[in-house]
């Protein structure tokens, strides 16, 4: 085997250059004429306009926050010895995740 027989795996290619002008068609990959094939395009959707002239509302509550569960004293367990835990009145109510206040 000599130099003059041998041949590439791989053609010898150079990457393309998009945007660039030359060999790769009229507009280079941008469309046609106006404000889309011009460099730096990057125009605001109309939505985003409508969005920002709303006005802010503020002091947002989360709504899947439950109101406090309110009980009487006298609907508690406790005597002078020993007071009702909270875990305790839930079980035996049957309250899951809320908040309880006695009054």
């Amino acid at each position: 085997m000599q130099i003059h027989n041998l041949k590439r795996t791989h053609k010898n290619k150079k990457d393309r250059l998009v945007g660039r002008g030359g060999k790769h068609a009229k507009t280079s990959g941008r469309g046609g004429k106006g404000q889309t094939a011009r460099a730096g395009n990057k125009r605001r959707p109309e939505l985003r306009d409508i969005i920002k002239k709303l006005p802010k509302n503020r002091g947002y509550s989360f709504k899947s926050k439950k109101k406090p569960f309110r009980l009487s004293k006298e609907k508690t367990l406790s005597t002078k010895d020993k007071k009702e835990s909270f875990s305790e009145i839930r079980k035996r109510l049957g309250i899951k995740g809320r908040h309880i206040v006695i009054k």
